[in-house]
């Protein structure tokens, strides 16, 4: 495949298809990744984008995974979406309702890549040199659970019964309460926000969901504790057996287009 060429310092290390519609309305915090040198929204379009028609569940449960265990599963062709969209800048059907549902009105949570099929709904994390996204607010002592209302913080609606809790799909215990150090909703966080997204969107469209990780096989010993951990707490069986963590070196044994 022809390497696509630009003067645009922004997506200089784009590739492939800087062509396509999706870049015409990405938003402003995916742009800004671009621009890293370690950029893991270049490898993520880099690595799956050439290789969007020929993206079948059943192939990639038969790469070799850093984590997960093999299913046999029938074939079905998965279409990517890259932060929610698709290449010709189509919004995956009804995410934006269950971010709305999922989030409330304060930011919405960013799934790297969706991969989409006719009974499947695949929710991507992808990591290069980074870790596992933590929660800033706890970070920085401003949990409303934790620490009180500081400047004003809204309850945290991932444990609101009325909303979307994390326990309704993860045994992360009792709502934290003061003074409560490390709750596993504050380390896991971006791994819970993303579940609590798959499983809702997949309820809402009629498939199955599925939680993956790609990750860079040198990185991967400082993260295989926290996913690890972290998959402990999934209650349903069936999306704790379909989890898996991919390396980036696996993914490109699939053809490109």
């Amino acid at each position: 495949m022809t390497q696509s060429k630009s003067n645009n310092p922004e997506y200089k290390r784009v590739f492939y298809g800087q062509h396509e519609p999706i870049f015409q309305i990405l938003p402003d915090r995916v742009r800004d990744n671009f621009r890293s040198p370690a950029s893991e929204n270049a490898l993520l379009w880099n690595t799956f984008y050439p290789r969007r028609m020929a993206l079948e569940l059943s192939s990639l449960y038969d790469l070799v995974p850093l984590w997960g265990t093999k299913l046999q599963l029938e074939p079905e062709t998965l279409q990517p979406y890259f932060w929610g969209v698709n290449v010709d800048g189509e919004r995956l059907d009804h995410l934006d309702d269950v971010l709305e549902v999922v989030d409330g009105p304060g930011q919405k949570t960013e799934v790297d890549l969706f991969l989409s099929g006719t009974t499947s709904l695949i929710a991507v994390e992808a990591k290069n040199r980074s870790g596992l996204g933590r929660c800033s607010r706890y970070i920085q002592q401003r949990c409303p659970e934790i620490h009180g209302d500081r400047g004003g913080e809204q309850a945290c609606i991932y444990w609101e019964p009325e909303a979307v809790p994390f326990s309704s799909q993860l045994d992360f215990g009792l709502r934290p309460q003061p003074e409560c150090e490390n709750p596993p909703c504050a380390r896991y966080y971006q791994l819970a926000r993303t579940l609590l997204v798959v499983t809702r969107l997949a309820e809402v469209l009629g498939v199955q969901p599925y939680l993956w990780l790609v990750a860079a096989e040198a990185n991967w010993p400082t993260l295989r504790r926290d996913w690890t951990n972290f998959s402990e707490y999934i209650m349903n069986a069936e999306l704790w057996r379909s989890a898996r963590v991919l390396s980036w070196k696996a993914i490109r044994q699939v053809p490109s287009d």
